[in-house]
């Protein structure tokens, strides 16, 4: 990971919400500004789900499997990737932000590689797999610096 120079733009995501924020200090020190955020609702999927997951008839006289249901609370997070990946682009084309670092835990980073386009991809300086959208400013800065200090060392 480089430093977070100035004007650039964090983008700090899980699977249900993002935050978009930008440097208004130098790589040394960071400030964080939140520019937006961002939040989908996105309930247990047993509170998705409407039916038992089904079943089929095995070879043995009587015998039953349960079938795998669809994960809608995993689903959601993945088009929240994809939902993302399109407003990095929309910001990306505007001009909005030259450099930008990805916050992330490992399987959201995925996701947003395989979404993001080409114009947002070659504004990447940096990414962290890390999960810290339920951390304050402050504490975000402060682990981002942290980062920043084990890269280059």
């Amino acid at each position: 990971m480089t430093d977070i120079p100035n004007d650039c733009w964090v983008m700090v995501a899980d699977g249900e919400k993002a935050i978009f924020l930008r440097n208004i200090t130098d790589a040394e020190n960071p400030n964080l500004e939140v520019i937006r955020k961002e939040e989908q609702e996105n309930p247990s999927d047993r509170e998705q789900s409407a039916n038992r997951p089904g079943r089929k008839s095995d070879n043995g006289v009587g015998q039953r499997s349960a079938m795998d249901d669809t994960d809608w609370h995993e689903l959601a997070k993945e088009r929240f990737a994809d939902e993302m990946a399109d407003i990095l682009y929309r910001l990306a084309h505007r001009g909005a932000f030259d450099k930008i670092v990805l916050v992330a835990p490992p399987k959201t980073l995925g996701e947003l590689r395989k979404s993001i386009h080409k114009e947002v991809a070659d504004k990447v300086i940096g990414e962290v797999p890390k999960s810290l959208t339920n951390h304050p400013v402050p504490e975000i800065e402060k682990l981002l610096k942290a980062e920043m200090a084990e890269a280059s060392s």
